[in-house]
Parts: C-alpha cells; sequence; structure tokens
C-alpha cells in the first residue's frame, strides 16, 4: 500500500517524510519525488522477538511518496500541481501536510500561516481536479450511449454514478460521498480518484504546541494529527536512549511518526496477523475482514490449498499468560476452520496437509 504525502510549499511535508524514514532532510531532493518503504511499528513484535530471540524479524511495511508542492496562488502553480496529482492517483491514500508553526527562518506559504485555509484550499484543488476527470468520463459515455452496443446497459449503470458523483464534487463533497455500494466504489477506484482515497490530515505544529491535541479536525479525514515535523525529523535520527529523554522532557508518550504510519495502515483496512518461532517473529498484513484459509495464502500457496484448521490466540491473551505455552494451559489457544474471519493481533499456526 502507498500513501502519497502533499501539501503546500512550506508546509513540512519533505520534513514529515525525512521523520517518517529516519534519514536527514536532503534540500537537493526538494523538487523530485521521492518514493521510500517504511516498517509500521508493532509493539507486540518486539514482544514476541524477546522471547523467541528469532533469527529473522519482519514487520508490516507501507510505501510514502513525498510529492513536491506547487503554489496554488495562480493558473501556473493550479496546473502544476494536477500535474503532480498524476501519481498520487496511483496512491492508495493521501497524507495532507498543512503549516501551524511561525519561524522567522520559513517564509510563509502565500504570505500566512493558517492551517485550515490551507487544508481547504488543498481540499478544493482535489475536488477540482476529480470534477475536471468526471466531467470528461460523462460527457463521453452520454455520446457512447447514444448508440446500442453489448456494453450500453453496463455504460447506462456507470453514467447514472458519474453524474451522482459530479453533483457531488459540484456541491464541494468528495466522490467517495456519492458512492453507494461496492461494485461504485470498484469503478470509482479505476480512475484513481482522488477525493476517494482515505486522507490524513497532519497539522505541523510549533513546539509549543507538540503535547497539545489537533487544533481542529478536517471533516472528510480518517483522521487528524498534530505534530511538529521539525522535531519529529531530529527525534529519527537519535538512539533509543536519547529518543526516550527527548520525549520525556516534551512531555510525549510515543514519537509521533509512528502514530502517522500506524494511522495510515489501519486507514485502508489493514491489520496484521503474527507468526512467531525461533526461526522467524513476523508480521503479515491482511486486509480486515479476511477469513483464514486467504490468510495462509499468504504465507504459501500450499499452505492454503491443504488448509486444515489455523491454531489461534490473541496476542493479549499470550502476553496476559506470559508465552505460548502459559497461553495454551489457560486453554486460550483454539482451533478455527477456514472461514473464521482473522482479527488483527491474532498469532497463527496453520495446520496443512498437502
Amino acid at each position: 500500500m502507498r500513501f502519497a504525502i502533499i501539501g503546500p510549499p512550506q508546509s513540512g511535508k519533505s520534513t514529515l517524510f525525512s521523520a517518517l524514514t529516519g534519514k536527514a532532510l536532503d534540500p537537493s531532493q526538494s523538487m523530485t519525488e521521492q518514493l521510500t518503504t517504511i516498517q509500521v511499528p508493532d509493539a507486540r513484535l518486539d514482544y514476541l522477538a524477546s522471547i523467541y530471540d528469532p533469527k529473522k524479524y519482519t514487520r508490516a511495511h507501507l510505501e510514502f511518496l513525498d510529492i513536491p508542492g506547487a503554489s496554488l496562488a495562480d493558473a501556473a502553480g493550479q496546473a502544476e500541481f494536477r500535474r503532480r496529482m498524476q501519481e498520487a492517483r496511483k496512491c492508495d491514500g493521501l497524507v495532507m501536510v498543512v503549516r501551524a508553526f511561525q519561524s522567522d527562518n520559513v517564509a510563509p506559504y502565500r504570505n500566512r500561516v493558517d492551517a485550515k485555509a490551507d487544508l481547504s484550499e488543498l481540499h478544493t484543488e482535489l475536488i477540482f481536479a476529480d470534477l475536471e476527470q468526471v466531467v470528461n468520463r460523462v460527457e463521453k459515455l452520454e455520446k457512447s450511449t447514444q448508440k446500442p452496443s453489448k456494453t450500453r446497459d453496463q455504460e447506462l449503470r456507470e453514467l447514472a454514478m458519474m453524474q451522482r458523483v459530479q453533483k457531488a464534487l459540484e456541491s464541494e463533497a468528495p466522490v467517495l460521498s456519492a458512492i453507494q455500494n461496492e461494485d461504485e466504489h470498484r469503478i470509482a477506484a479505476s480512475f484513481g480518484f482522488l477525493t476517494l482515497k482515505p486522507v490524513i490530515v497532519v497539522i505541523n505544529v510549533g513546539e509549543a504546541d507538540v503535547a497539545k491535541p489537533a487544533p481542529f479536525e478536517h471533516e472528510h479525514a480518517k483522521a487528524t494529527i498534530a505534530l511538529s515535523a521539525d522535531i519529529e525529523s531530529q527525534i529519527a535520527q537519535l538512539n533509543q536512549d536519547d529518543r526516550k529523554a527527548f520525549l520525556e522532557d516534551l512531555g510525549l508518550s510515543e514519537v509521533a511518526a509512528t502514530r502517522v504510519i500506524r494511522t495510515c495502515y489501519e486507514a485502508v483496512g489493514l491489520i496484521s496477523f503474527l507468526t512467531c518461532g525461533p526461526d522467524e517473529v513476523r508480521a503479515w498484513t491482511l486486509t480486515r475482514g479476511t477469513d483464514a484459509v486467504n490468510a495462509a495464502g499468504k504465507i504459501h500457496s500450499d499452505i492454503q490449498r491443504g488448509f486444515i484448521r489455523a491454531e489461534i490466540v490473541a496476542f493479549d491473551d499470550l502476553k496476559a499468560h506470559t508465552d505460548m505455552k502459559g497461553a495454551k494451559a489457560a486453554n486460550k489457544v483454539r482451533l478455527e476452520p477456514k472461514h473464521y474471519v482473522v482479527l488483527d493481533g491474532d498469532i497463527i499456526n496453520f495446520r496443512f496437509n498437502v
């Protein structure tokens, strides 16, 4: 799964990208797209690793794409923004970064520091970009449905959906608000509509506000997170002991960048099931609602094909009883059939025969 990080110039989105990657900010890359793979922090894996001391330790991961900002103050900037959004259309979600910090060293975008206004402007541009695409599609469908064809009924259904989507966008509502079922969602997703994608809003605040809740919420976002991208970038480059002390001084319980990664993972409907042993402790990524037999296929097609039962214990139950031996003694380990819906944090050992 891939998230595009977008925002106005000087919003701090590239600094956030630095914080997520743990690498120092490279000013020479400020006008180029940067893609990286980031591991999803999971304290459950850390606990299992402390028990098994495995040869291999594998976290789940996400990809993040940092897209250079473009000023929306004029037509040229708006055109550049829409050009850059072609890459964002290929992503599964958006992280929208807006600035809420004052600094004499960083020139403010459009001579203002107004995170709410910047976010509204950014949302409006996403609406316009989608609307342009929808209008073109509606015009094409209106022409093609005038003639009999094998696909005419299907095109008429799509036309009705697209006309509904157009009305929503013209009312400044996202594409998602006009989608009525899974079939429509699948069709809409094939166009890469920006306002169909889950959105995480990051409000980049000053140091004095890092321990405070987000100053406002965005109604179309899955979550709104307040953090200081500059501080997060500094923390990411510290060793664990220094990082802990730094967080305590700021009154924070965890690195905010960790919360961003975890929130993105959840926003696209992902969960992790876990496997553990002396060879490997690993998090396996699933779409929420996946059953046990398809989860087995994530590991190997032979396990899926020869599936017998899934031996499962919830992570919290295992931890409450120290380890797998204790969980079994407390009757917390159970056998589930292929149609069992896997839950986040399930520790699974698949029984199979091929």
